[in-house]
């Protein structure tokens, strides 16, 4: 609750920030090479600005790279000390905190790697400059620290403590040189062929609130960092093809062969760059009426050309909606990599870069490669822009981004037909007949079910079992969001996600404020929902127990002048209709009961859905058909719909003929695929 209350109380501080921001970066970070100036305001408090110089060799596979940090201390509290980030060093050994969590999931990554595979990230010097032009050493204070799980054999976070304490709105510079040992291509970076993925490349401080909040380099989570300025020149081999954050200043040449790129980006947490001398460069340009035309720039495989234009629907899909819906998106620019096969860095979220997923065999029809370029864009709102701590609360920006472009499929790229892949995933079967659901199929549900209740989803990101992340971050919560879509209507969630952009856009949200405004635009309170789903790991099944529809009759005794007198009785052309419905698990939602009658008149009832069951009853002139709980499946976290109604006269032979023709279909599909390569 104390660091809800701090966080209060820096946004209160934004509006100085920002304006200290302005007058501070006017001219561009301390250490930049140019005079530059900045054409537009800046929309972030830009407190943390990067100007690096950096040199691949591609021989060695190294990057040797230089950097100034020009950091302002906008917290409440003064620094006393720095937290880096050295992520390469997940990849030195497999003792580190990540590759362990990737072999406690069953991922024996690296395990019997050879030498060359291995990849690092080593300080040479580190040091505050000061005004006068003086610098203060801090390598021999410089050490390595494990404080989420003390593994002393990691290495990806460091400390250092500052000869002089950064009072807050005062102003720290550090330098910082190093060395880079690219790992092979493994998991966001790394080199294949001729191919370098560059991400998470740079020693980089944490994020300073109430203290230090720098995590390990866990395999679970992702990133965290504060907004600003990145001014970065790499130089590469001449004539590789060049892609990063930002937009591209220069080119010059730097001699034995190379060439320099200096890119410039403002009001961004990160900054990635690839290069290859087997890219294709395409471009678009996006344009839609009520937003700002980006220029889209396509780094393409060869053997994926063809798929450029299905790239680049991808990402106008995610332009256009997510801004018609959220905001625009300001950059107007966006670099879209197209990774080489078995390169493991597709389907990644940087600031105007995103790496996509495609295969060779691609058939129409399928969101495949639009749907991974469009969650990666989409990310350049929910974590470019809302830039959640992903380490602790991945959902904030995954799961919102999945239930987002689950949404845009649904109504921009269709039609979305299943496809099954064989001989490795090489070779594709697109079956027609049956459309991918957006409740079901792009929601992920059937992942949900499997591992739902495998933690809380409160839990920190980087604490998750390893194998329920995806469950939980990305599936788990974009179904309870559609859960509320179709409780309240989607214009309901589309003003919750807009309010909530345009409230924490180029801010660091945590999850109270994202309850809070669901809140405030349902006007209703939702704490009995999210200790369900959020705080608590609570599996939802709600089933119609039983269903009966019989005539009215009795029978028993009965008093006349005689006395008691037995009678057996029936009510003619009256039916008492009785209908258990019942709670199978710990959640708790409510739901309606519909029954539906012979002549098609329909009741419907509201349960709280509290008790373990409750019983309906109806005496009509004609007899039920069937009920249903929940009937418009508001409910989509329910794990088991197959017992959310139940006819008055099964029809199993039917479904049992529906069911079989359909796994004929299949084999028969199956086998036909398999004769034409034998």
């Amino acid at each position: 609750m104390a660091l809800v209350t701090d966080r209060r109380r820096l946004r209160g501080l934004g509006c100085l920030a920002l304006l200290a921001a302005v007058l501070v970066l006017q001219a561009g970070p301390a250490g930049q090479t140019t005079g530059e100036s900045r054409t537009a305001p800046l929309r972030s408090p830009g407190n943390a600005n990067y100007d690096i110089e950096v040199t691949l060799d591609p021989a060695a596979r190294t990057l040797t790279g230089s950097e100034v940090i020009t950091w302002r201390n906008i917290g409440t509290i003064a620094a006393y000390s720095i937290r880096l980030h050295l992520y390469w060093n997940a990849f030195r050994n497999t003792n580190s905190t990540f590759l362990k969590q990737r072999k406690l999931a069953g991922d024996g990554a690296l395990a019997e790697a050879p030498e060359g595979d291995f990849g690092y990230a080593e300080v040479a010097t580190i040091a505050v400059l000061n005004g006068d032009g003086s610098e203060q050493d801090l390598m021999p204070g410089l050490r390595y620290i494990s404080p989420d799980d003390q593994n002393a054999d990691d290495r990806t976070l460091a400390f250092a403590q500052l000869p002089t304490a950064v009072a807050p709105g005062d102003t720290l510079r550090l330098r910082i040189t190093w060395t880079g040992k690219f790992p092979r291509n493994f998991d966001r970076t790394g080199v294949i062929g001729d191919y370098f993925f560059v991400s998470q490349w740079f020693p980089k401080l944490g994020v300073f609130e109430t203290g230090w909040n720098a995590h390990q380099f866990f395999a679970n989570s992702e990133f965290f960092s504060d907004f600003g300025r990145y001014d970065v020149r790499m130089t590469v081999p001449s004539g590789w093809v060049l892609g990063a954050t930002g937009r591209e200043q220069s080119r010059t040449e730097a001699g034995a062969g190379k060439t320099t790129h200096r890119y410039v980006q403002d009001d961004v947490h990160d900054f990635a760059w690839t290069t290859s001398p087997d890219f294709i460069e395409r471009r678009q340009r996006f344009e839609h009426d009520g937003l700002p035309a980006v220029e889209m720039r396509l780094l393409v495989q060869p053997e994926h050309e063809a798929l450029a234009d299905r790239h680049f629907a991808g990402a106008a899909a995610a332009l256009r909606y997510y801004g018609e819906w959220y905001g625009a998106y300001p950059y107007g620019h966006l670099t879209i990599v197209d990774p080489p096969f078995q390169s493991e860095s597709g389907g990644m979220e940087y600031p105007t870069l995103v790496t996509g997923g495609t295969r060779w065999l691609s058939p129409r029809g399928s969101n495949d490669p639009e749907y991974v370029v469009l969650h990666e864009a989409g990310h350049q709102f929910w974590y470019g822009m809302v830039a959640n701590n992903e380490t602790e609360y991945a959902w904030l920006d995954e799961g919102l981004n999945e239930y987002s472009d689950s949404r845009v499929q649904a109504e921009a790229l269709q039609p979305n037909y299943l496809v099954q892949r064989f001989f490795g995933g090489f070779i594709p079967w697109q079956f027609r007949d049956i459309p991918l659901k957006r409740a079901t199929d792009t929601n992920w549900m059937n992942s949900y079910r499997k591992m739902g209740d495998r933690d809380a989803l409160s839990t920190p990101t980087q604490r998750l079992w390893p194998a329920t992340h995806q469950a939980q971050s990305y599936h788990k919560t974009a179904l309870m969001l559609h859960t509320l879509e179709r409780r309240y209507t989607w214009e309901v969630m589309r003003k919750v996600l807009s309010t909530f952009f345009s409230r924490w856009q180029f801010n660091h949200p945590l999850p109270d404020d994202f309850f809070e405004v669901v809140d405030e635009v349902t006007g209703q309170p939702h704490a009995w929902f999210f200790d369900q789903v959020y705080r608590g790991s609570n599996r939802f099944d709600y089933a119609i127990e039983r269903l009966d529809s019989e005539p009215i009759s009795w029978r028993g005794l009965t008093e006349s002048q005689a006395g008691l007198k037995f009678e057996n009785q029936t009510a003619e052309g009256r039916y008492r209709t009785t209908v258990v419905a019942r709670r199978l698990e710990a959640g708790v939602f409510p739901v309606d009961v519909m029954i539906t009658f012979s002549n098609g008149e329909q009741a419907r009832r509201t349960w709280d859905g509290v008790e373990r069951w409750q019983s309906f009853t109806f005496e009509r002139p004609v007899k039920a058909v069937s009920a249903q709980v929940d009937p418009e499946r508001v409910l989509l976290l329910d794990t088991n719909y197959t017992n959310n109604s139940r006819l008055v006269e099964p029809v199993t032979e039917a479904a049992a003929t529906k069911w079989s023709l359909r796994w004929m279909v299949w084999l028969q599909d199956l086998l036909m695929t398999y004769a034409f390569f034998v």
